[in-house]
């Protein structure tokens, strides 16, 4: 590899339009964050980031390479420290600070484990094991804007090991290593378009799926390093331009429903890669000239302080008011853009700027630097594990207990309108409340396809019961009923988001065939040896592919039902369809945590947090193909409200599942119409 000339190493030490670039990718989180309708994909920006990431640490990294013929890894890593993590751990301690202050009880718990996954660098890592949706989460960790953090800290460890190894193994050999590089890119790429509809928080938050964007732009790095790129000016305008619009396009173009981040990512990956590779020979007609604008430069100058203090001001305020009172859009556009601007340049000008280069941690060796991080990183994670612990162990409630629940429920049910001493389950416990048949190993996750083999009871007559988590949520009350009869013996079939409707769903926003290939194996199953009842329940409002209107997917959502339905009827099994359960918007137990003495704020509505009319064309439905179908919401909810709290019981364990105690609760309710079945088929 030849080394640079001058002027390309000048024009590579500082470019305004990189700097302009930077404004461009900023400017795009905080007003997608912010909830400005026309940006639907600013997300985008994360990606251009990505791209800006991996060509300048390239760049100079491959330049140490030529000039010395090795890195300096200390001298790097020590340099990256102090660049990333001043202003990392200030905005990360004061946002645990603030959610220990205004966050409910219950929600707090999950916040500092966002914290210390953040504290030790791997908060993508957490957020994929959590299967967090980033477009689509209604209840988002003000820690969670530190994924794409963690995946530049992770490029940043293992980059340049494999760069040194390229540089050796290849001997110096330019184009070699370009072709590596770009090989490598392509690799990550392909990964990522095969996960994405596998498995999409993974392939949304994990280096390996991702690092093509920052290896993309180490490929530019590698190019221009050279100065090998000429274009005539007309093109390099073009080109430039060209980039913009491809970035802007995305951003516009993709919303919270594209598949992302698969090949949806390239259009904004490959429009700054030219922007960057363009804009080195700067015509003047080109973009250089507005993204070297005095107001772009200093949005690009603040912008790493600017991301990282937007997100929780939103977040935490939101959870101040409480999730049930969305933020209103002039609201968060002040908190997201107005007043993170300000309080970006304080971070910038007196946090992030005194500690990148101080005088007197520069003039020690690098591991002075390394050791002490070492050291603050340890400190930091045992204080927020103890603080973690601290929240977990403590007691919510008003002290006051109240008379348990009577035998049989009553309609309409009577709401407590505050947390109980002897409520159960009790708020800390909620999290766990789940039934038997997760511990069981008995309720697949979204990756299993095989049919289970899950019996409970003993005897020749076999209930089965088939479907997703809202079928699953009814077994304690299944079994309940079934002990009280000799003979009967409980099967269970359920899979996370996977109804036995006869139809196709959506999970992250792509097909969910693993859940087809299972539901079709298991009605196989079911009708070669047809149980004496199926019960089934099926969450209500997944989304469905190719629907353009509501009433277009209560008619899939029908004709899917009618299909399960006679498929086992006519094999020989009565069928009993249990409607759905309310959805709220924000976990009940959250929001109940932040004020125990008065949770009926936490009530829902009972229009909103159901679907009537979805309930009655379900019941038709079901009914055309000879099934039953039992509704037992008149014992769930009373005429305009659904409470949270029925006498001693906690009604729900998150969004839309009710707990296993309250559901035990309704088992009487439930026993007539499941015996009647049972008796039709006898």
């Amino acid at each position: 590899m030849t080394a640079a000339t001058p002027a390309v190493r000048e024009r590579r030490g500082f470019r305004t339009d990189v700097q302009g670039l930077r404004a461009i990718a900023v400017g795009l989180v905080l007003v997608y964050h912010a909830g400005i309708p026309i940006v639907t994909g600013g997300y985008v920006g994360v990606d251009v980031f990505f791209v800006i990431s991996g060509f300048l640490i390239s760049s100079h990294l491959l330049e140490s390479l030529e000039r010395h013929g090795r890195i300096r890894f200390a001298d790097f890593y020590a340099r990256r420290i102090r660049r990333i993590l001043p202003a990392s751990l200030t905005v990360a301690l004061l946002t645990a600070v603030a959610a220990i202050v205004f966050l409910p009880p219950l929600a707090l718990e999950r916040v500092l484990k966002d914290a210390l996954a953040t504290i030790l660098y791997v908060p993508n890592v957490w957020f994929a094991i959590q299967n967090t949706d980033y477009l689509a989460d209604h209840s988002p960790s003000p820690y969670q804007h530190y994924w794409s953090l963690g995946v530049e800290e992770q490029f940043y460890l293992f980059w340049p090991l494999i760069l040194l190894a390229l540089f050796v193994l290849l001997r110096r050999r330019t184009a070699l290593i370009v072709a590596a590089i770009a090989a490598t890119g392509a690799a990550s790429l392909v990964a990522g378009i095969v996960v994405t509809p596998v498995n999409q928080p993974a392939a949304f938050f994990l280096l390996p799926t991702r690092a093509w964007e920052l290896l993309i732009g180490a490929l530019v790095g590698a190019v221009l390093l050279h100065g090998a790129f000429r274009v005539p000016s007309w093109l390099g305008a073009l080109g430039g331009w060209l980039g913009i619009a491809m970035v802007l396009a995305s951003a516009v173009l993709y919303d919270d429903a594209t598949v992302f981040p698969g090949t949806a990512a390239i259009l904004p990956t490959v429009g700054t890669a030219l922007v960057i590779l363009f804009g080195a020979p700067s015509p003047a007609w080109g973009p250089t000239w507005l993204l070297s604008l005095r107001p772009m430069q200093f949005i690009g100058l603040i912008s790493y302080s600017l991301y990282l203090v937007h997100w929780p001001l939103l977040i935490i305020t939101q959870s101040a008011v409480g999730e049930e009172q969305p933020l209103r859009l002039l609201v968060k556009i002040g908190l997201g853009i107005v007043l993170a601007v300000p309080l970006a340049w304080l971070l910038f000008r007196f946090v992030e700027t005194p500690l990148r280069a101080p005088g007197w941690l520069t003039r020690r060796r690098p591991r002075f630097t390394l050791i002490g991080t070492l050291a603050l990183t340890v400190v930091l994670a045992g204080s927020l594990v103890g603080v973690t612990h601290w929240s977990s162990v403590r007691e919510v409630g008003t002290g006051d207990a109240v008379a348990e629940a009577p035998d049989f429920p009553s309609s309409p049910p009577h709401g407590t309108g505050f947390v109980p001493r002897n409520m159960t389950p009790s708020l800390g416990d909620v999290a766990a409340d789940l039934p038997v048949l997760y511990a069981d190993g008995c309720h697949h996750d979204v990756s299993q396809e095989e049919v289970q083999d899950c019996a409970y009871g003993d005897g020749d007559t076999v209930v089965a019961v088939f479907g997703d988590s809202h079928a699953a949520q009814w077994f304690p009350a299944i079994s309940a009923i079934a002990e009280k009869r000799d003979g009967i013996v409980l099967s269970a079939y359920t899979k996370s988001s996977c109804p036995a409707v006869s139809t196709t769903v959506l999970d992250k926003d792509v097909p969910y065939m693993s859940c087809d290939r299972w539901r079709e194996a298991v009605l196989t199953h079911l009708e070669a040896k047809p149980p004496a009842l199926v019960v089934i329940s099926s969450y209500a409002h997944y989304d469905l592919p190719d629907v353009s209107n509501a009433d277009e997917r209560k008619q899939r959502w029908d004709n899917g039902m009618r299909a399960t339905v006679e498929r086992l009827r006519t094999a020989g099994s009565e069928v009993l369809v249990i409607a759905d359960t309310p959805r709220f918007e924000t976990p009940p137990a959250t929001c109940i945590s932040a004020d125990v003495l008065d949770t009926t704020r936490c009530d829902g509505v009972r229009d909103e947090v159901l679907d009537s009319a979805f309930t009655r064309a379900e019941a038709r439905a079901v009914t055309a193909a000879g099934g039953e179908y039992v509704d037992v919401t008149p014992y769930i909810c009373a005429e305009t409200t659904c409470p949270v709290i029925v006498d001693d019981l906690l009604v729900y364990r998150d969004v839309n599942h009710l707990t296993t105690a309250f559901v035990s609760y309704l088992s009487p309710v439930m026993e007539e119409p499941l015996l009647s079945s049972l008796s039709d088929e006898g």
